[in-house]
């Protein structure tokens, strides 16, 4: 997918470390989902969190996308570029009042999760369509951090407490037009995601939710991370996905809208980090090849173990010798590889780590007071700088401007 021709010479005009993202691998993958689960009330939903690079968001727009939001900020983000009210489904938890005054002023649908927000907001808001989420209770996603069912989950209302969301309903005249789950991020088994579809459909009996619109089954679609991991079988399991949806659907007795809200399976292939080896180190039974970046710009190899792939692009056909590629961060967990074999890598080598368009960017930070990496969107071959690399000067000058002090 991804030139490396094209990538040495992004590195060569904006520096590293640098992002870089396919905006039609995007659009691909969204299309992609109607073609594996051919159900005619389909609607997706692009999980924002994953990544918010305003340009991508502007590709799911044009191509006729719908958001999953969990934040206020993510809610007035997508409103601005143009997202319509009814395309957006705010699913945050442990929220204040506040934002959640700020949240229903501009028109999106609430996805509520827990019986105490849900009696506060119907007693503040009567009347009002809302959707409720529920613990699937089922455990599932490929890290212990990235599960959202199960009892140790803070999401979603238990399902043993579906009479407790009808009553609080009935208190408060709340609309329930939209029932949701979502079991984990990076599911490990088709199962999981069938099982979780059978639980929530337990629950939506037309005598207990009967102005249902939609079913919303989340996200957490897996993509392969590593070179030999097997791909799923999406046309099979988008296939089953249909059938009991079909069959739910034909005993509520009505052809409901069945809702996804994939993030990872959208961006995580479609984006590369570029970064640029400036120290090699031999400490006796390792070999250090330290790095432009570090953790803050990109967490999950620290932050879950994650697996990501990783090329020497100066080098590829280079032999073959064993490495621990580290950052620049004051923290010995600093690593994005630990005893990985890869071509021959010299100093001012740069190194392409894949599989860094989901929760890379939008999770980083400036610890160490390290800029966050630019940013590069390809679209049809053409390559554009969307978002700069602040200089130190930048930083620190930002950094006093938004001091009280």
């Amino acid at each position: 997918m991804f030139d490396q021709t094209q990538l040495l010479e992004l590195a060569a005009t904006y520096g590293t470390p640098l992002y870089v993202y396919s905006a039609d691998r995007v659009v691909e993958q969204y299309k992609s989902l109607y073609k594996y689960i051919p159900y005619s009330k389909l609607q997706v939903h692009y999980a924002l969190k994953a990544n918010y690079n305003v340009a991508l968001l502007a590709a799911l727009r044009d191509a006729g996308a719908a958001l999953d939001t969990v934040s206020p900020g993510e809610v007035q983000l997508a409103l601005a570029l143009g997202f319509a009210p009814e395309k957006i489904i705010f699913t945050a938890n442990n929220l204040k009042d506040e934002e959640v005054a700020e949240v229903k002023a501009l028109g999106v649908l609430f996805n509520i999760g827990s019986i105490s927000r849900l009696e506060k907001f119907g007693r503040a808001y009567p009347g009002s369509r809302v959707c409720v989420r529920f613990n699937p209770d089922v455990v599932d996603g490929e890290n212990a951090a990235t599960a959202t069912g199960g009892d140790l989950a803070k999401f979603g209302i238990l399902m043993q407490d579906v009479d407790k969301v009808v009553d609080i309903a009935r208190q408060y005249d709340l609309h329930i037009v939209g029932l949701h789950e979502h079991t984990g991020s990076g599911l490990q088994h088709t199962e999981s995601v069938f099982q979780s579809m059978k639980n929530l459909m337990g629950l939506a009996g037309r005598e207990r939710f009967p102005e249902l619109e939609f079913l919303d089954f989340g996200g957490g679609f897996k993509v392969p991370y590593k070179p030999d991991e097997a791909a799923v079988d999406y046309a099979a399991m988008g296939a089953e996905i249909v059938r009991l949806f079909e069959d739910f659907c034909q005993t509520y007795g009505k052809a409901l809208e069945l809702k996804f809200e994939p993030g990872k399976y959208m961006v995580a292939q479609a984006g590369v980090m570029l970064t640029t080896v400036n120290t090699l180190k031999f400490n006796r039974t390792r070999t250090i090849a330290g790095c432009d970046a570090g953790f803050p710009q990109l967490i999950r190899p620290v932050f879950y173990g994650a697996y990501h792939q990783i090329e020497n692009l100066s080098n590829p056909d280079g032999e073959r010798k064993v490495y621990d590629v580290c950052g620049n961060i004051c923290e010995s967990g600093d690593r994005f590889a630990e005893q990985r074999e890869l071509p021959e890598i010299r100093e001012y080598d740069v190194l392409a780590i894949y599989n860094a368009g989901a929760y890379c960017y939008s999770m980083g930070g400036v610890y160490n007071l390290r800029s966050m990496p630019g940013e590069v969107v390809i679209s049809n071959g053409n390559a554009k700088l969307v978002r700069k690399r602040l200089s130190n000067q930048e930083l620190v000058s930002n950094l006093l401007a938004e001091s009280l002090v």
